[in-house]
């Protein structure tokens, strides 16, 4: 079990060093092979519907009806999803259409037809995703990966800072 451990360790941090890379192009991760990983996307598909603000370690951020972060990729452009294949599995998009709950304005709520053909959310433009890392509400675990992934905030900005004294490491 522990050499499994390790094994899907090294598989995660070698997968994660593409994604948000410098390289250039479409950037690409390979989410992690354990059944923990299905639950961001799981939940995608099971929470569709509402876009709402919590509060966070951040400070107030935009989360899914059932309370997950959603994230924004810098390596976007506003309307344009620049995350398929692997990159997919780890960052799964928003499915939407979704409505605006308490705090987040419905003037920039939009969907787009992400890479993988699904339809996709955006806030203020900008194509919304979740971290496969994230396995319960008010998880911010994405946070900062390779500077490129970040909450967003009820304005539609990136949230730069970090989670109080947690890292994920990456």
């Amino acid at each position: 079990m522990r050499v499994r451990y390790l094994f899907l360790t090294a598989a995660l941090a070698a997968s994660l060093a593409a994604c948000g890379s410098d390289s250039g192009g479409n950037e690409t991760s390979e989410a992690p092979a354990s059944d923990e990983s299905m639950s961001a996307s799981d939940d995608a598909a099971a929470t569709e519907g509402t876009l709402d603000v919590a509060d966070s370690d951040l400070g107030q951020i935009l989360v899914d009806g059932e309370g997950m972060t959603v994230y924004l990729f810098t390596n976007d452009s506003p309307g344009v999803s620049n995350c398929e294949g692997d990159c997919l599995a780890a960052w799964p998009p928003v499915a939407g259409p979704v409505t605006a709950g308490d705090g987040v304005d419905a003037s920039l709520l939009d969907t787009i037809t992400a890479t993988d053909g699904s339809t996709q959310v955006t806030y203020d433009g900008w194509p919304l995703y979740y971290w496969a890392q994230d396995t319960a509400p008010g998880d911010v675990t994405g946070q900062g990966v390779n500077d490129v992934w970040y909450v967003v905030a009820p304005d539609g900005t990136q949230v730069t800072g970090a989670a109080g004294a947690e890292d994920s490491g990456y």
